[in-house]
C-alpha cells in the first residue's frame, strides 16, 4: 500500500509554493481583485446594506395653511421617517410625483383642518403611499398611523384640560391609501426586478467570455489579420447574443406573468423595446470585460465584481432612498438601477415613456459609452 506522506519533500513543496507566488505576481489583475475587492466590498456594502427604512421622500398638499397644519407636518418630519421634499397644490401633482418615483408618501391636509379642531369635530387627513416597495410602504403606513394616533391623544388631552370635557370621538384620523400595490405583496415587487437581474447576469456572463475564448483558442490572431475592423467585430459579436437575450427575456417575462400571476399594467411593447436597449447595454459591458481580461478566470472574476454590487446598489433588495448619497451616486453608475425603475414603472404603475424618458436616456448613454469603450479598448490592443 502506497504511503502518500513517506516521500513528501519539503524542498519540492517550497518550489511549488514559490512557483505559485510567482504566477500570482505575474497575474496582477487576479491579485488586485483578491486583495482589494474584499476591502472595497465591505466598505461599499457596509453602507448600502441597510434594512432600516427612513427618510422617505414625501410630498405635502396643505390646503389649510395654518399653524395647526404646519405643526402636524412637523410631527411627521421630526420622526425622520418622512422628508418633506415637495409642497404641491392638488392630487394631480402628488400623483405625478409618485409616478415619477420622486416621492413615496403624499400627505393631504384638508382645508377645514384647523376649523374642525377648534370646533371639536373629528378631522381626517389623507396619507397616500407608494406600494411598489412593500417594505417601505409598510413602514410608511405604520408610522403615519402611529404619528396620527399620538397627535390625536395630545389633542384629546388638550381639550380635556381646556374645556373640562371628555371627548368620546377621536379628534384626528388618518385615511391611508396604498397605490399601485394595495395589498403590498412582495411577489409583485420582486418578480419584475428578478426579470431585470436574470437578464443582466445571463448576458454579461455570456459575452464576458466572447473575446477571451478567442484569445485562449488562438483564433484571435486569425481574426486580427483579416480586414475586419474593431467596430465590425464588436458589433458582430453582440448581435447573436442580442437574439439569445431577447429569447431569454420572453421566457422569463412569460413565466412571471403566467406562472406567478404578476400583471403588466403598462405597455408590453414599450417594455420589450426598453428591455432590448438594456440587453445591448449589458452585452456591451460583457464585451468590455472580455477586452480587458486575459483569461476566462479573470473574465469570471471581473463579471462577479460587477454583478454583486449591481444586486445591492441598484435598488433590487434595498431601497436606494435610505442609502447615503455617495452610495446612491455609485448606484447611479449601474444600468440595472435605471432598468429596475423602468420594469417596476411599467409593471406596477402602468406609466409610459413620457415619465420614463430619463431612465431611457440614461440607458442609451450607457450603451453608447460602453460600446465605444469596448471598441477603443479592442483597437488599442490591436495597436
Amino acid at each position: 500500500m502506497a504511503r502518500p506522506f513517506a516521500s513528501f519533500s519539503f524542498s519540492r513543496f517550497r518550489a511549488i509554493v514559490k512557483k505559485e507566488f510567482l504566477q500570482l505576481r505575474k497575474d496582477r489583475a487576479s491579485l488586485m481583485i483578491a486583495i482589494f475587492m474584499p476591502i472595497f466590498m465591505i466598505l461599499l456594502f457596509g453602507y448600502a446594506v441597510n434594512t432600516d427604512v427612513n427618510h422617505l421622500p414625501t410630498g405635502v398638499w396643505d390646503q389649510a395653511k395654518t399653524q395647526d397644519s404646519r405643526e402636524l407636518i412637523k410631527e411627521f418630519t421630526n420622526t425622520l421617517y418622512f422628508d418633506q421634499l415637495y409642497s404641491v397644490e392638488g392630487y394631480d401633482s402628488l400623483q405625478s410625483l409618485m409616478d415619477q418615483g420622486k416621492i413615496k408618501v403624499g400627505i393631504v391636509i384638508p382645508k377645514d383642518y384647523s376649523y374642525k379642531l377648534d370646533t371639536g369635530e373629528p378631522a381626517t387627513i389623507q396619507i397616500l403611499v407608494d406600494g411598489t416597495d412593500p417594505n417601505a410602504a409598510r413602514t410608511a403606513v405604520s408610522n403615519a398611523q402611529l404619528i396620527t394616533q399620538n397627535k390625536a391623544i395630545v389633542l384629546q388631552k388638550n381639550i380635556r384640560n381646556g374645556q373640562g370635557l371628555i371627548m368620546s370621538r377621536i379628534p384626528l384620523q388618518a385615511e391611508v391609501r396604498v397605490l399601485y400595490n394595495p395589498n403590498m405583496k412582495s411577489l409583485i415587487f420582486n418578480i419584475p426586478a428578478l426579470i431585470g437581474l436574470i437578464m443582466q447576469n445571463v448576458t454579461v456572463i455570456l459575452t464576458a467570455f466572447a473575446l477571451v475564448r478567442e484569445k485562449e483558442r488562438g483564433t484571435m490572431e486569425q481574426l486580427i489579420v483579416t480586414p475586419v475592423r474593431p467596430s465590425e467585430l464588436i458589433l458582430g459579436k453582440l448581435v447573436p447574443y442580442v437574439g439569445i437575450g431577447l429569447f431569454s427575456f420572453v421566457i422569463v417575462l412569460a413565466t412571471g406573468i403566467l406562472w406567478f400571476g404578476v400583471p403588466v399594467k403598462g405597455s408590453i411593447g414599450l417594455l420589450t423595446a426598453l428591455s432590448g436597449l438594456f440587453l445591448v447595454t449589458t452585452l456591451a459591458i460583457g464585451i468590455l470585460i472580455s477586452t480587458i481580461a486575459k483569461t476566462q478566470l479573470q473574465a469570471m472574476q471581473m463579471a462577479f465584481a460587477f454583478l454583486l454590487p449591481s444586486v445591492l446598489l441598484s435598488g433590487f433588495m434595498f431601497p436606494r432612498e435610505t442609502m447615503p448619497l455617495v452610495i446612491q451616486w455609485i448606484g447611479g453608475l449601474i444600468p440595472l438601477t435605471y432598468f429596475l425603475q423602468i420594469l417596476r414603472g411599467i409593471f406596477l404603475k402602468g406609466i409610459g415613456i413620457d415619465i420614463l424618458w430619463r431612465e431611457t436616456l440614461s440607458l442609451s448613454v450607457f450603451t453608447l459609452l460602453v460600446c465605444l469603450a469596448a471598441i477603443m479598448r479592442f483597437r488599442k490592443k490591436l495597436e
